[in-house]
């Protein structure tokens, strides 16, 4: 499943934008000013940001600058025939691509292909990885090998496929039950305090103070999530 965020004030451009990315295998996540894309970003796995320029609240240069901080996702901007001087400035500051309104649907759709096919080949995403990299941590899903700053470590079957799970989706959530579900594929009864054991030994691995993580958080009252950008 590919996620992409179409963010611009214009609910219109938005809806219309949606209509042309129709697909079964893409979700589309909506923001109207650059700070809801970045809370969007900072909690889902987003492949693709379509990105207006001039907003409210927080405008989309300085909403990409901030992606770029933590994030090689493919940025599209969404400009006027008038904003030369802001696209040449949007290319500068880190956007793969610019999209003149008003569009033509096939030229959308041609662009979003081409950005995504080329980063989930070469970039930073893949939709069936071999390895993981977050801060520190390299996962070797070929060699089942997982480094911390350079050095193995060794972990218990159960433990490498919950980390693999965390990192595949940073920022993301997991309940104990989707967890247990997804590593034991077992339905999950009770299985709250498994899960958290496991989470206790892996954290003693992976972490230089187990106490104060770094990398596996608490959502108090939801979960767990690998902390992404933070390192």
């Amino acid at each position: 499943m590919t996620n992409i965020l179409i963010c611009d004030d214009e609910r219109d451009i938005v809806a219309a934008l949606k209509i042309y990315l129709t697909d079964p295998d893409i979700t589309v996540f909506e923001a109207y000013n650059g700070r809801q894309a970045l809370e969007i970003m900072d909690r889902e796995t987003i492949h693709l940001v379509l990105m207006d320029i001039m907003m409210p609240v927080m405008d989309g240069i300085t909403a990409m600058s901030k992606i770029r901080e933590t994030s090689n996702v493919p940025i599209i901007l969404l400009t006027a025939k008038s904003q030369d001087s802001d696209k040449i400035l949007g290319l500068n500051v880190g956007a793969d691509d610019y999209i003149t309104k008003p569009f033509n649907p096939l030229e959308v759709t041609a662009r979003v292909k081409s950005q995504l096919r080329r980063y989930l080949k070469f970039g930073g995403g893949s939709e069936s990885p071999d390895s993981y990299v977050l801060g520190g941590i390299e996962l070797n899903d070929v060699t089942k090998e997982v480094k911390v700053d350079g050095q193995i470590v060794t972990l218990t079957p159960k433990e490498y496929d919950i980390l693999k799970l965390l990192m595949s989706e940073p920022g993301k959530v997991f309940s104990p039950k989707d967890i247990y579900s997804t590593v034991w594929k077992e339905k999950p009864f009770g299985t709250d305090n498994t899960v958290a054991v496991h989470i206790r030994h892996l954290r003693e691995k992976i972490e230089i103070d187990p106490a104060e993580p770094r990398y596996i958080k608490v959502v108090f009252g939801q979960g767990y999530k690998m902390e992404k950008g933070a390192f």
